[in-house]
């Protein structure tokens, strides 16, 4: 890829069916790789962008007008952007906003980022949403003059996501403490909570930290032990990319923290991650849940949470439980929350250890705010696992 961006540079969408869409350049001109997936969030592009869980995929926007806001400093859930590639129908030619700082095109050119404007991304959407996410290649500028049998080479020999290890790629190189003192908490500290990185949004940490909670950000590939000097009343394992079958390393650390009787939550990648701890599988689902209008089952209250999700993975658990785990010594779970459009599972809850997951969002950046209760219930269970787990967990 390159730096150059111009937004009248012929560009190519090529699917690995053959499919192929062709439009302008937008951001770098160039070439990516990646799995296209469609988000169907309304707003919050600049946290699509920057959310890690969107690595090694191309990302289609359904709605169609992008870039309206421009970017800025303040809005971005992590470091850079992630995504591998980006389409959209009709981008912004100029931003109006008054905390506008620069283009997104600019922004995409300037991190490398190549992009493709003008199609038919509906007809796009369609077409993911019967045939699956794909592998898929956008090529602008002198790549797209190729033809189109060499590029249409070029994606089917490209890596598939089944299989893929991202964590690692995307998680942060060290510990970072995020203290509740600087996000509007002035009382005293209420708990102490290790957080994994495995593509953690910046988001979440803060959500923890406005309620009393001091955060240890750890890199992914952090020990049990080094996880239990920090003396955590609390773990929590974040979203992220890729398969979770790759997790092992992850999944053995999270067994170490459920026997050691420390409190767990999980969101999306963590909750598959707790999933296979338990000894459940998971299987990818045909085009993912990737929006922030994905309709949810609570069903411990009956209520239906208006949620943001991003992933393209599921846990492979019976609807009808409890039952136990199939790593006994977890004893019971039970499957908490459902997704209304296809019965997928969105969540876990173990009944004789101090550990639940969610496969959805509910820091919501940008989104609905119908799932913040999840942060007060996981700090509720903090504070009150009695004092013997913690002696097992070392402090």
């Amino acid at each position: 890829m390159t730096n150059a961006y111009r937004t009248s540079e012929r560009a190519l969408l090529v699917l690995e069916d053959g499919t192929v869409f062709r439009g302008r350049s937008y951001g770098a001109v160039g070439e990516s790789l990646g799995e296209a997936v469609f988000s169907t969030g309304m707003t919050g592009y600049q946290e699509t962008l920057t959310d890690p869980s969107y690595a090694g995929q191309i990302v289609v926007q359904t709605a169609p007008h992008i870039g309206n806001t421009g970017v800025n400093a303040d809005d971005a859930e992590s470091r850079r952007i992630w995504v591998s590639g980006y389409v959209v129908r009709d981008a912004a030619r100029l931003p109006s906003n008054w905390r506008s700082e620069k283009s997104l095109d600019e922004e995409l050119a300037e991190q490398n980022i190549v992009g493709i404007q003008g199609i038919d991304t509906r007809a796009l959407t369609r077409h993911l949403r019967s045939a699956g996410a794909m592998r898929s290649g956008i090529f602008t500028g002198e790549a797209a003059e190729a033809p189109e049998s060499d590029l249409l080479e070029r994606v089917r020999q490209s890596s598939p996501m089944q299989g893929q290890r991202l964590a690692d790629q995307v998680t942060a190189e060290n510990t970072l403490t995020i203290e509740p003192a600087d996000h509007g908490w002035d009382g005293e500290v209420l708990g102490t909570l290790v957080a994994v990185d495995l593509g953690i949004k910046s988001m979440t940490p803060r959500r923890f930290a406005e309620r009393g909670i001091r955060v240890h950000m750890v890199p992914a590939n952090t020990t049990l032990e080094q996880i239990k000097q920090l003396g955590p009343d609390g773990a929590f394992f974040s979203n992220g990319p890729g398969d979770p079958e790759t997790a092992t390393d992850q999944v053995e650390v999270l067994r170490g923290i459920l026997r050691a009787g420390i409190p767990f939550f999980g969101i999306c990648f963590g909750n598959q991650l707790l999933g296979r701890a338990l000894g459940f599988g998971t299987y990818k689902l045909p085009f993912g849940h990737r929006g922030i209008n994905q309709p949810v089952l609570d069903r411990s209250t009956g209520r239906v949470e208006i949620t943001a999700q991003n992933h393209g993975f599921a846990v492979d658990a019976p609807l009808d439980g409890p039952v136990t785990a199939p790593e006994s010594e977890f004893g019971r779970v039970e499957v908490s929350h459902v997704g209304l459009n296809d019965d997928v599972v969105e969540g876990l809850r173990c009944l004789d250890i101090p550990a639940f997951s969610v496969q959805y969002h509910p820091e919501a950046a940008a989104g609905p705010h119908d799932a913040a209760y999840l942060f007060d219930r996981f700090i509720e269970l903090m504070t009150s696992t009695d004092s013997a787990a913690r002696q097992k967990a070392g402090k």
